[in-house]
C-alpha cells in the first residue's frame, strides 16, 4: 500500500510503502501526486519511504514505477529513498547516474537529513 506524506514543505512530495504495493497503488497515489507537483513546481522533489521489502510490489506496480519515471523524466530534480535495506541505499546513490536528477539513499534514522536534502536548493 502506498499513502501520501503529509507534513512535507509545499515543494516535495512522498510516499510511504507498506505491506503490498500494487499498481492500483502507484496510479492512484504516485503518478496523481507526482503530476501535481510537476504541474505546480515545474519540478519533483521526491521522498519514498520504503516499510516494505521490495518483493512486495507486484509486477503491475513496478511497470507504473517505469512509466512515472519515464513521464517525468525531465523534472526530476531530487529523489530520496529511506530504508533500511542496504541494497536499496546503495541503488539510489548510483541512480543519480541515470537520471537528470540527484537521488540519494538514506537509513530510517536519517529521514529528518533526507526531508532537509531535499529542501535545499543546490
Amino acid at each position: 500500500m502506498l499513502t501520501e506524506i503529509t507534513g512535507l514543505p509545499d515543494n516535495v512530495f512522498g510516499v510511504r510503502a507498506t505491506g503490498q504495493v500494487t499498481s492500483d497503488d502507484l496510479k492512484s497515489v504516485l503518478l496523481t501526486g507526482l503530476k501535481r507537483t510537476a504541474d505546480r513546481f515545474g519540478e519533483i522533489r521526491y521522498l519514498l519511504v520504503l516499510e516494505t521489502d521490495i518483493k512486495n510490489f507486484t509486477t503491475g506496480a513496478w511497470v507504473q514505477d517505469a512509466k512515472a519515471g519515464l513521464q517525468n523524466f525531465t523534472k526530476w530534480k531530487k529523489i530520496a529513498v529511506v530504508s533500511n535495506e542496504k541494497s536499496v541505499e546503495w541503488f539510489s546513490d548510483i541512480f543519480t547516474v541515470v537520471t537528470p536528477g540527484t537521488s540519494k539513499g538514506f537509513k530510517p534514522e536519517e529521514i529528518e537529513q533526507a526531508k532537509q536534502w531535499l529542501s535545499e536548493n543546490d
